[in-house]
């Protein structure tokens, strides 16, 4: 019999939720309690609020990822469950979870439940933690593609929007392709709100697959057109897109330039709309979106620059500056006007704009000030110049960066006229500056004195100068760019400037934080200790006593203070000494030898050494230490954007100047390694230039014949080209027997036969004695012989407007005189031109310095050079033309024969 209930039931299902059911019974009953005690048991989903209440409320990291691993366990039973009801909410939580760095990755197929769902709220969930948690690289990322087009093709434009955004976010090359037909067709939709998303998609899908761009193309045209400036926004972001990708669509997007022009006038004097008002400059935003697409359609284009100067100057003129939209504004404009083919007046006006964000005391606007003069100081130099004064105040500035780019500013603004008053103020500034820029400055400046010293005198006044500011921080480049310069001075010159180091030493009493300037003190007395301690001082001058200056050797010598390497100096300083002043040899020899114990090996070594000069080899201690030659070290110096490169024989020197090498270092690679790499460069393989397969290669600096070293024979070998035991060479020159080899201090070997001497006066690491390389005699030639060449004219390069022909004429004696011309027939500027040469080892070639590295637009260059054959050989030549156009180097490589026939002298 079935009892009869009356009461409501509500914990049972709903079938039995009733007074009387003929199936009902005690088995049902208890099943229905069981399952109501378990719906009670279970946790109460916790809020997204509550959430960050609880995380934020953890005091450590242990409590806040208990609460975290406690909340994603509780989020993964709910996904087992496939419980629907609070998937939206687990997802947002779990959402927030994965932005504060923990693992969500389990919610990923949730989030495309979510996606499919019918509901708007749970597709905004869905598709935003698509967004965040989905990978291409994972297969999931595969699914949601249906699903996006499913709802690009909705009535509801919001959902529309929702996959427009993720497909821009999340979108791969694979789904780029398979959507892009979807995404054009939504950018011709009526409805303005999906117009602007779909091409802001657009934008993205460009981004990810460029080849997408013609698909795009025809809806774009008509983006112009609209007054919503929302789409306006997007379809200038678009064309800029478009136009940075493609040089085709560069020109194609040209003649849109008047509309671009009307769109900015009318933003300019519209009057006030508060809708798009922005700190009473009318649509900030799309000012700037339109600057820089008219600064990239004018980039090297005059008639698309014509177009818009008129514009730039109402745009530089009539905006307000009083807020930061407006000087935003002006410095989009002052980048423009920089980059086109603008006119001067209106450069000038540009730079006068930067001159006011100089005055500006918000610290954000004259850094930006700064970098934009140092990025377009070449455009128009003299402007720049007005606010030279400014830009000193700017290297007082509390803030470092803006002291640095104020430094590299100033040594851009260097030249002749105003070379003392910049050392001047940036001595002062070295004197007072960090660590940090006392490297930087103090071989800016010597560069700087370099090119544009007015006097010799000056020049070296400047170098100790800034050896004595800069103290341990100059880098070896200074070192040895001073010692130099001292060494090619004339002799008054030479007495003068060792005074004035001697001076120097005397007024620094605590050497061991100036050890370059010791180094290059002990250099010059050592070198030049007779017209120091003997010579006729016309500037009134008192040299020092020979007790005085033996002892100071000995103070620097016995230091714990002084640096190895400046002790290395002192000690073939203190062994030149005994050649230069007389009755001191036997203090000098006790100081000398005293280093044959030292615990330093180098030291050790050259204390035994020069112990030895004294001895045995007495007689010719005169000869090994007599003067160095004058070295004469060509460097070209530039100081483009303020960084100071020092652009050598080779792009390897320069990457070694660069990282702080000495100048003397960088020769001998030169000299060692970097014809080798240049040859393997130049010839490439397999190249067979004559019979006797060897050959010689030269670069537009220097004149390097080569000798029968190990190393080269090596290289002639790897490339197959062979060689004789012997390359013969018409350049080497005996050495002096006051030459001493770098691994033999002594300067003598097996057969006490001088090795030859390399004609650039390179340096043995820090000893300051010449070096005796395997190379041949180094010549370099700067001044042309200005021959009038009548030979047939041939084209080795004519490509991209740049026209290099060879012209040749036989010489008296034979030899071949050859004249390169390159001219720039194109609109750009190219820079950093480099001619380099190889021909058969049966020549010999020699070459002049060009008449400059920059090719204007319609300039031209020259360079000259001599070509010498040994036998009767056919000559043809390898040749490398490198240089720069608009930033992108480019290299170009060619053979090149018909030349005259050159007969043996």
């Amino acid at each position: 019999m079935y009892p009869y209930y009356d009461q409501d039931w509500s914990v049972l299902p709903p079938e039995n939720n009733r007074r009387f059911n003929p199936s009902f019974n005690m088995t049902t009953i208890r099943q229905a309690i069981t399952e109501a005690v378990e719906r009670v048991k279970m946790p109460t989903p916790t809020r997204l609020r509550d959430l960050i209440r609880q995380i934020r409320a953890a005091r450590t990291a242990a409590e806040e990822r208990a609460v975290v691993n406690k909340e994603c366990a509780y989020i993964r039973s709910t996904f087992r469950d496939e419980d629907s009801v609070w998937r939206c909410r687990n997802i947002a939580k779990l959402l927030y979870i994965h932005m504060l760095g923990y693992p969500a990755h389990f919610g990923q197929l949730e989030c495309l439940k979510l996606t499919a769902s019918p509901r708007f709220t749970d597709k905004r969930i869905g598709y935003l933690g698509a967004m965040l948690l989905l990978d291409e690289r994972q297969d999931v990322h595969l699914l949601i593609t249906n699903c996006l087009k499913n709802d690009l093709n909705s009535s509801t434009q919001f959902v529309v929007g929702l996959a427009l955004c993720t497909l821009g976010a999340i979108a791969s090359p694979e789904m780029a392709r398979d959507l892009a037909s979807e995404v054009e067709r939504l950018m011709k939709s009526p409805n303005t709100y999906i117009r602007k998303k779909a091409t802001l998609c657009a934008f993205r899908v460009i981004r990810r697959v460029p080849e997408l761009m013609e698909i795009f193309l025809p809806a774009t045209r008509s983006l112009l057109s609209e007054k919503n400036h929302g789409i306006l926004i997007t379809g200038v972001t678009l064309i800029t897109e478009m136009c940075e990708n493609s040089v085709d669509t560069l020109n194609h997007f040209k003649k849109i330039v008047p509309n671009l022009v009307r769109i900015l006038k009318n933003l300019i004097l519209a009057g006030y709309s508060p809708e798009h008002d922005v700190s009473g400059v009318s649509d900030p935003f799309l000012q700037v979106k339109i600057l820089r697409l008219l600064r990239i359609l004018g980039h090297n284009d005059p008639d698309a620059s014509e177009a818009m100067n008129d514009i730039l100057a109402q745009v530089a003129t009539n905006t307000e500056t009083s807020k930061n939209v407006g000087n935003t504004i002006l410095y989009e404009t002052v980048l423009s006007i920089m980059d086109i083919r603008s006119e001067g007046g209106l450069r000038v006006l540009a730079v006068n704009i930067l001159g006011r964000f100089l005055l500006n005391s918000d610290k954000n606007i004259r850094y930006v000030a700064l970098n934009t003069l140092l990025r377009t100081v070449h455009a128009d130099i003299s402007a720049v110049q007005r606010h030279r004064a400014t830009i000193l105040e700017c290297l007082k500035d509390p803030d470092v960066s803006i002291r640095r780019r104020a430094m590299e500013l100033s040594f851009a603004l260097i030249n002749t006229q105003n070379i003392r008053i910049m050392t001047k103020e940036l001595l002062v500034f070295l004197e007072k500056s960090d660590a940090d820029f006392k490297a930087q400055c103090s071989s800016g400046m010597i560069l700087s004195a370099e090119r544009f010293s007015p006097s010799l005198r000056w020049h070296l006044d400047t170098q100790l100068s800034v050896l004595i500011a800069a103290g341990n921080y100059v880098r070896d480049d200074v070192v040895s760019s001073t010692i130099q310069l001292i060494s090619s001075s004339p002799v008054n010159e030479q007495t003068y400037i060792t005074h004035k180091l001697w001076d120097s030493l005397q007024v620094a009493n605590h050497c061991e934080d100036k050890q370059p300037l010791l180094q290059v003190a002990v250099w010059s007395i050592g070198e030049y200790g007779d017209l120091f301690m003997n010579g006729n001082n016309a500037d009134g001058l008192e040299p020092p006593s020979d007790d005085e200056l033996i002892g100071l050797f000995q103070k620097f010598l016995t230091s714990v203070h002084v640096s190895t390497t400046s002790k290395q100096y002192a000690l073939v300083s203190l062994a030149k000494l005994s050649t230069r002043i007389n009755n001191r040899n036997d203090d000098i020899l006790y100081l000398i030898k005293s280093f044959g114990t030292d615990l330093n090996v180098d030291l050790q070594q050259r204390g035994v050494e020069f112990a030895q000069l004294f001895g045995t080899y007495n007689s010719l201690r005169p000869a090994l230490l007599e003067k160095m030659p004058p070295m004469q070290i060509q460097r070209d110096s530039s100081q483009n954007g303020g960084s100071f490169d020092e652009t050598a024989e080779t792009s390897s020197s320069a990457d070694l100047l660069e990282n702080g090498g000495s100048e003397d270092h960088v020769n001998k690679e030169l000299a060692n390694n970097d014809q080798s790499n240049i040859l393997l460069d130049l010839l490439g393989s397999g190249i067979d230039f004559s019979a006797d397969n060897n050959v010689q290669m030269m670069n537009n600096k220097n004149t390097v014949p080569e000798t029968s070293t190990s190393n080269n024979q090596d290289l002639l070998d790897l490339l197959g080209l062979g060689g004789g035991d012997v390359i013969p060479t018409s350049t080497i020159t005996p050495a002096p027997l006051g030459v001493l080899n770098g691994n033999d201090l002594t300067g003598l070997n097996a057969n006490n036969a001088p090795a030859p001497m390399l004609g650039l006066g390179t340096m043995v690491g820090d000893l300051g004695i010449t070096n005796t390389p395997a190379l041949g005699d180094i010549t370099i030639s700067s001044q042309p012989t200005n021959m009038q060449y009548d030979g047939p004219m041939l084209t080795a390069l004519d490509k991209n407007g740049i026209l290099v022909q060879l012209a040749s004429v036989k010489a008296n004696n034979g030899s071949l005189q050859i004249v390169m011309t390159a001219t720039n027939n194109s609109m750009d500027t190219l820079e950093q031109y480099l001619f380099q040469a190889a021909v058969p080892r049966s020549f010999t070639l020699q070459m002049m310095s060009p008449s400059g590295t920059t090719l204007p637009p319609g300039g031209s260059l020259t360079q000259e050079m001599t070509v010498s054959c040994t036998t009767n050989a056919v000559l043809k030549m390898r040749l490398r033309i490198s240089y720069v156009i608009n930033g992108q180097p480019i290299l170009e490589q060619t053979e090149l024969s018909g030349f005259p026939q050159t007969s043996r002298e």
